[in-house]
């Protein structure tokens, strides 16, 4: 198998793999060719050596599947980049970096730590069965900050999830226009919260609900996700399509919901 990692032709059939396994039997040629920065004519091509390579089955009406084959020549791909990623990690990265974290309890100067990612924070405890681990570079008290180096292991960090809700503009009813009970019903979760426009921020106070973030929703959204943390924004109908574009950019998971009544 080739090496992912070293073959630009390789990287985009498995990116395309990937896009086929997610979405099949149907595929946005121009969608892919977008988030690969390619041609839909190149797409094309890729998808044409996929399929004469056993990797991809199409019925001739642009409808993909991948076959068994292309299955484990995906998983394959996939063991690879994470073997380099771990190898980063742990033999790069690792002795070249001092990562800070939280100190769970109190801890000494060269001992061997866990670390878990919780709440978009770092922390170290002294837990077993923890898949990271560190050094503490100088003693420390419980809850104060701790340099960690020597980093071994993958910090495990499920993305956070984005739920976006889309109000109508002051022209078009404004938070009068908002159906406060779906809001309420989102916001009985867990998670942070910020908002874009004024008749979103009124929307949230109607609905009891004072916004963690105020301003710079769209940064917040994406480093949320990244941190692990979830998040739900409101924000005015007019600012949606760039929050989606940023979203899309990152290529974050999202669920778009309309609040407006009726």
């Amino acid at each position: 198998m080739a090496n992912v990692l070293q073959s630009k032709r390789e990287s985009s059939r498995f990116q395309i793999l990937v896009e086929i396994a997610a979405h099949q039997p149907n595929l946005r040629q121009k969608e892919v060719a977008n988030k690969l920065g390619v041609t839909p004519q190149a797409i094309s091509e890729y998808i044409k050596e996929l399929v004469v390579d056993g990797l991809v089955t199409t019925d001739g009406r642009m409808r993909y599947s991948i076959t068994k084959e292309g299955v484990e020549w995906l998983l394959e791909s996939a063991a690879e980049l994470k073997r380099y990623a771990r190898v980063v990690m742990e033999e790069i990265i690792s002795h070249v970096s001092v990562w800070t974290a939280i100190a769970e309890t109190d801890l000494v100067e060269g001992e061997r730590v866990s670390l878990e990612m919780r709440g978009g924070l770092l922390y170290a405890n002294k837990k077993e069965k923890i898949e990271a681990s560190g050094i503490v570079i100088a003693s420390v008290s419980e809850g104060e900050d701790v340099g960690i180096s020597d980093l071994r292991g993958l910090i495990s960090l499920e993305e956070g999830r984005i739920t976006l809700c889309k109000v109508p503009r002051v022209q078009a009813g404004g938070s009068r226009g908002v159906d406060l009970e779906v809001l309420k019903g989102l916001l009985s979760e867990e998670r942070m919260v910020g908002c874009l426009g004024i008749e979103a921020l009124v929307a949230l106070r109607k609905a009891g609900r004072k916004p963690d973030v105020l301003f710079g929703a769209k940064e917040f959204a994406v480093e949320a996700a990244y941190h692990g943390v979830s998040s739900l924004v409101v924000s005015v109908d007019e600012q949606i399509p760039g929050l989606l574009t940023r979203l899309e950019s990152e290529g974050l998971k999202y669920e778009l919901i309309d609040l407006t009544l009726g």
